[in-house]
């Protein structure tokens, strides 16, 4: 069983009622704390910490509510979300691989597609919150390799712990992270610096990350949910710079949901032709995110 990150969510039921997304769902757990307008969505996947179906479709459909719930003047009025992870550490593992490498071997490409568009999907969904009046924030404890990473880096803000640690494996098995890596990181750090990061295949320190702007704010272990108060302050004191700056980095790189899927079909059309050499370093990675999972657990 995984152990709570955040002690607060220690006491909370499946039917919170403070929270007005909770619908009952299985892999990702819910809070809302009126006083600060802030809602909490920890991550809590099942085997494995990675992207698997069920939990991409949870958090999918619960994006979607968000993005309607300041519409609707009888319920919470939000102000932030944090996406986190309820699995000691780590944040996300990226992609389920084992369903990649069996979608792969079986020519599945319609079901790989359907992933991929569902998780475009979500990204878009995260990325695009802020147009409802909700800052976005990541907060990442542990390490976000992949589509984890991916998942962090759609969001307005990103707050990191010391110790985490990110990165894209992908081209350890001859393939690239299509599901919105290279246009939301290429906004932050520009083209030349994302190409760099996702070719090398390293795994980057938080701290390295902070220094090439990637990750907003670093905080000491332990710290990370104090460190999202103190962000909280800082936006609510310069709430109008801040909302400014955002509407000028869509004007100045906008964000295309078509340009998202596109590449989505191109990551697809890749992953078909990955070669038994590739299949065999896709195994590999699937034992250490098993025994990754089991040592968190």
């Amino acid at each position: 069983m995984s152990t709570l990150t955040n002690p607060k969510l220690a006491s909370i039921e499946p039917a919170d009622t403070t929270d007005p997304a909770v619908s009952g769902r299985s892999q990702i757990i819910t809070h809302y704390e009126d006083k600060y307008q802030l809602h909490w969505l920890y991550m809590n996947p099942k085997p494995r910490a990675c992207f698997n179906p069920i939990m991409v479709k949870e958090i999918s459909q619960l994006f979607q509510q968000l993005h309607q719930q300041n519409e609707i003047p009888s319920t919470h009025h939000m102000r932030y979300q944090v996406l986190a992870s309820n699995i000691r550490g780590i944040f996300n593992l990226g992609g389920d691989l084992e369903m990649f490498k069996n979608m792969i071997l079986n020519k599945d490409k319609q079901a790989l597609r359907q992933y991929a568009y569902t998780c475009v999907e979500t990204m878009y969904a995260i990325a695009t919150l802020h147009q409802k009046g909700i800052t976005q924030i990541a907060l990442v404890q542990g390490d976000a390799l992949g589509g984890g990473l991916e998942m962090a880096l759609a969001a307005d803000v990103i707050i990191a712990e010391k110790s985490a640690k990110a990165g894209f494996p992908d081209i350890l098995f001859n393939s690239f992270p299509g599901i919105g890596a290279y246009t939301f990181l290429s906004r932050k750090i520009g083209i030349s610096m994302t190409e760099r990061m996702i070719l090398s295949g390293k795994i980057y320190s938080a701290e390295e990350l902070y220094n090439l702007g990637v990750i907003d704010v670093l905080a000491e272990d332990g710290q990370g949910e104090m460190a999202v108060y103190s962000y909280l302050a800082k936006e609510n004191r310069c709430e109008n710079a801040i909302s400014s700056l955002r509407k000028i980095r869509q004007l100045h790189t906008p964000l295309e949901f078509k340009q998202l899927m596109d590449v989505a079909d191109l990551w697809v059309e890749s992953s078909m032709q990955l070669n038994s050499r590739d299949i065999r370093m896709i195994e590999r990675l699937i034992s250490k995110q098993n025994n990754f999972s089991s040592y968190a657990a």
